[in-house]
């Protein structure tokens, strides 16, 4: 399923940066024609920039600690934002925004708020010990219902699972059909084979009628069959195929000669 079918970057392009940044600049328009697009550039190449600004445009929540309306590193992202016209098949309110820098202070916003729930459940029974069941019951039962919501979607504590661990588990809870998910490098946390478990998860999802957008370093990610890959190390960005990036074409070689590359450092 494609949601999201098209961005135009409209009007005259302000100056500064995001605006400066050479496939910023040169960007008229993206139309998506497959359930996953990847975003793949090196490091300033502007597909972060993009991504951030395409989810201030499609107002999704972020898993952060701040929204993307309040979040001031973003504030260039929401100059962009607004220069962005979207085109919908199908307006989808289902998914979320992911940078993957941004986990740890979601999982640690995550772990506090448990805290306060465990707190507010204690601080209850005491003040209620010479109370009814049944009192003691409608005095908690918010509290009680909220951690039990939070345990059921997150684990446990989520926040004492590795990163790896814990992107999973969010993925997990927080995927679900028919909605769009703009995703930052998700694979920082991944080992390799987690990377291929994702894929699955890819696979599974968008047979769920859910769309990603996802910028990535990763080889591993971006072979995934039937993907579309927008290369940012091209001014104009432009669609390009898997064997033609310079990511793949430098992780092979490095894997089949490491020893060759490490002389030269």
């Amino acid at each position: 399923m494609i949601h999201l079918r098209n961005i135009v970057l409209a009007g005259k392009h302000a100056r500064g940066f995001p605006f400066s940044v050479p496939t910023i600049n040169t960007l008229t328009e993206i139309e998506f024609d497959a359930p996953v697009t990847f975003f793949v550039g090196e490091n300033g190449s502007g597909k972060s920039t993009l991504l951030e600004s395409l989810a201030i445009a499609t107002n999704l929540p972020a898993v952060a600690s701040t929204s993307t309306r309040d979040d001031d590193t973003l504030a260039p992202q929401r100059a962009l934002a607004s220069a962005l016209r979207l085109v919908w098949n199908h307006r989808t309110r289902r998914g979320f925004f992911l940078r993957a820098e941004d986990f740890f202070g979601f999982a640690k916003s995550l772990s506090r708020m448990r805290e306060e729930l465990q707190e507010r459940i204690a601080d209850l029974e005491v003040e209620y010990k010479d109370r009814t069941a049944y009192a003691r019951g409608l005095a908690m039962g918010p509290a009680a219902a909220s951690l039990a919501e939070m345990q059921q979607r997150y684990g446990e504590n989520l926040d004492a699972n590795s990163h790896g661990q814990a992107f999973f588990q969010l993925f997990r809870s927080r995927f679900v059909p028919g909605g769009l998910y703009l995703l930052d490098e998700p694979e920082t946390p991944l080992s390799p084979l987690s990377q291929l478990a994702f894929l699955s998860m890819l696979k599974e999802m968008t047979a769920q009628e859910a769309q990603f957008i996802i910028a990535t370093h990763s080889p591993i990610l971006l072979a995934l069959p039937g993907a579309r890959i927008l290369d940012f190390d091209s001014q104009p960005v432009r669609w390009a195929a898997y064997e033609d990036l310079e990511h793949v074409k430098l992780t092979r070689e490095f894997l089949t000669d490491p020893e060759r590359f490490l002389r030269r450092l």
